[in-house]
């Protein structure tokens, strides 16, 4: 009877432990699994001044909502428009899930303003990915094609791609390492511009041109990835500090167990720009820090600065365009059936914009940006 008991009990003590060892199902819906930080409350005031062409009948607006997640929380979303009044609706669009509020204005008069007013607490999210817990996949299930294959618009993965991917990486090892050294090629051989730059994430200027802004380093990135059979998604959102163009975006992949893994491969090139000019370091100092960046890139890093508004390229957006969006960066907007052109105040070239936007973000405490004070990367210092 003890000898039964005996055993019953160590079932029971193994049976747990068996358990936990198990891996988690593969899902592209999965939580982040980073771990969160340096909460910061930010009162957000966004608004989109929209100037439709003469005589336009239809004015139609699509703005990304951000939404609650494990990175960020929000709260007390309220929408005004002037002069025109325009009730929006909200909608999810099926692909990512990413939602939208849809205005409509018939024979618009001159400029319309759509104001935003909402509240969120961010959190810096740090993933201190261990190379040697990432899980090889040999069959991706079927959830997550939209990751996986190439699109028409963003994310294109043609040959060019799989021989650059062959010719980096000859011989295909670990994921974070393989996915590094894609990074380090960005990093070393494009130049960031915008001034010739997409603004659609797309794959294909970056491949051409070895030069865009964030949304082509990005989604050059995701196309290596996917080559590599790698799930990977373009994520677009707000940076909440002033700044003349408020969107940038960042890369995904999907890295079992931690899932989705963030890494900001245009930022981390500025700051070890930076850090390379800077004449008052030593060469030791700027060793130490150019390894500190590199080592937080790597290990996946978002800061309590950006706010996820999108995620993934190359949907339908609902209700539904005329067509199909690569991205939507703070808007999408048509005037009777046609998309007006997508704006980049940051472009120094440019005078005339379809749309701006104005913005204001009040924290409840100082917040650094962490891909400028270089203190941020003493965590990393290793």
């Amino acid at each position: 009877m003890r000898r039964f008991c005996a055993c019953c009990l160590l079932l029971f003590a193994v049976g747990p432990v068996a358990a936990a060892d198990e891996p988690a199902p593969l899902d592209p819906a999965q939580p982040y699994q980073a771990n969160r930080s340096e909460p910061v409350r930010y009162n957000v005031d966004f608004s989109i001044v929209v100037t439709p062409p003469y005589h336009t009948h239809k004015l139609k607006v699509w703005i990304p909502v951000p939404q609650s997640s494990a990175g960020q929380e929000v709260a007390n979303s309220g929408w005004s428009t002037f002069p025109q009044d325009a009730e929006p609706t909200l909608h999810v669009e099926p692909k990512y899930g990413n939602k939208f509020a849809y205005f409509e204005f018939d024979d618009p008069q001159g400029a319309q303003i759509i104001r935003h007013r909402f509240q969120v607490t961010v959190w810096q999210l740090d993933w201190k990915i261990d190379p040697q817990q990432i899980r090889h996949v040999k069959t991706w299930p079927a959830t997550f094609a939209s990751y996986l294959g190439g699109e028409s618009q963003a994310v294109v993965v043609d040959p060019r791609f799989h021989q650059l991917a062959e010719q980096l990486i000859p011989t295909p090892g670990n994921p974070l390492e393989n996915m590094g050294s894609i990074m380090d090629y960005v990093i070393r051989d494009f130049q960031y511009d915008h001034v010739d730059a997409s603004l659609q994430a797309s794959s294909l200027h970056a491949l051409n041109n070895h030069h865009g802004h964030c949304s082509d380093y990005h989604g050059f990135c995701a196309s290596m990835g996917r080559a590599l059979g790698y799930p990977t998604r373009v994520t677009y959102g707000i940076s909440l500090f002033p700044k003349n163009s408020p969107s940038h975006c960042k890369l995904e992949a999907y890295l079992p167990p931690y899932g989705w893994v963030s890494f900001d491969v245009s930022e981390t090139q500025k700051l070890m720009a930076a850090v390379q000019k800077d004449e008052t370091l030593s060469d030791a100092d700027k060793n130490r820090l150019l390894t500190a960046a590199k080592n937080r890139l790597t290990s996946g890093f978002r800061e309590n600065s950006w706010l996820l508004q999108t995620q993934g390229t190359d949907y339908e957006l609902a209700p539904k365009a005329s067509r199909p969006v690569p991205v939507v960066r703070t808007a999408y907007i048509e005037a009777d059936g046609v998309p007006l052109p997508e704006p980049d105040p940051a472009n120094v070239e440019k005078k005339e914009f379809a749309w701006m936007t104005v913005h204001k973000y009040v924290s409840d405490r100082p917040v650094i940006n962490a891909f400028k004070d270089r203190k941020s990367l003493d965590a990393y210092d290793k």
